[in-house]
């Protein structure tokens, strides 16, 4: 699934490639993706005339502030990525231009908005798992999904003190606990494991019995590892890709995520898999002690 440093990625990208442009139409062969309005009619007709005046991230989500008061709502969930280009209709599918676009990864087109100037925003999608909505702006920042996030932990505001308010009184393993996205937003299986092997923190040790020590390095560990991810544009050793259909670089950085097996490049030990809370865990068990 995509996480923080790749939807990020897919923002700046959006900001660049389709911030002032004025929806026409849209196609989909899943309609099920758009979730609001339940009428994939309803959501064409609302969509069309609006115009993309920024686009934001908020957790997981990509968030477009249109014109008239409406905000288009992304989640990617475990497969989908957002693509920008020009896609031609051919013996009944869409066909991109040569390039990156015409990765195999990203051929799973179920959703195409196509713009006033005949630009095009498309999403792939293999498990056809990822959510749509169009919402009234201030209904979307009053609702139970924005309102129940955590902090983002590439704010500047997002300081030690914070860090250690929103784990207080947390029970759960810290693995756990950093992708529950009330707690902090954004962090998912990827990134947690990778931040706890820079910490030096095992996967299974309680948030509440962390020490000041080891609360200090997780989160110097976040603010390391997610601007680093960023940098690079994110991880794509699986579906994700960058907006313009190209691999992020962060592959070559990891250090545990599913390296079971290998050795620690930091002490040799032999890199584990664990399961926490139904999630696979990767830590090395010489280094990240319990």
């Amino acid at each position: 699934m995509p996480e923080l440093p790749e939807v990020e990625t897919t923002v700046r990208y959006l900001k660049k490639k389709v911030r002032g442009r004025t929806f026409f139409d849209v196609w989909s062969d899943w309609k099920k993706t758009v979730k609001k309005p339940k009428s994939f009619d309803d959501f064409k007709k609302e969509l069309k005339g609006k115009k993309i005046l920024n686009v934001r991230r908020r957790a997981k989500n990509v968030l477009f502030d249109l014109s008239e008061g409406k905000t288009l709502l992304v989640h990617q969930k475990m497969t989908g990525h957002l693509l920008v280009g020009k896609w031609k209709k051919e013996r009944g599918s869409w066909q991109p231009p040569q390039g990156p676009l015409s990765d195999k990864n990203n051929s799973y087109i179920h959703l195409i908005f196509i713009f006033k100037d005949g630009s095009m925003m498309a999403l792939s999608d293999l498990r056809k798992f990822a959510k749509v909505e169009l919402w009234d702006s201030d209904k979307l920042k009053e609702s139970e999904g924005m309102k129940g996030l955590g902090p983002e932990p590439l704010e500047k505001d997002f300081t030690f003190a914070k860090f250690k308010k929103q784990l207080k009184g947390q029970t759960r393993k810290i693995k756990q606990v950093l992708m529950d996205p009330s707690v902090i937003a954004g962090i998912g299986n990827i990134y947690s494991d990778e931040i706890l092997w820079e910490a030096k923190v095992h996967p299974l040790k309680k948030a509440s019995e962390l020490s000041e020590g080891e609360l200090g390095r997780i989160y110097k560990a976040i603010g390391k590892i997610l601007p680093l991810a960023v940098k690079l544009q994110g991880e794509s050793f699986s579906d994700y890709r960058t907006p313009l259909g190209e691999k992020g670089g962060y592959d070559d950085e990891r250090k545990v995520y599913r390296k079971e097996g290998e050795k620690c490049s930091r002490c040799g030990g032999e890199i584990k898999r664990i399961k926490v809370g139904g999630r696979s865990a990767h830590f090395c068990p010489r280094c990240q002690k319990i």
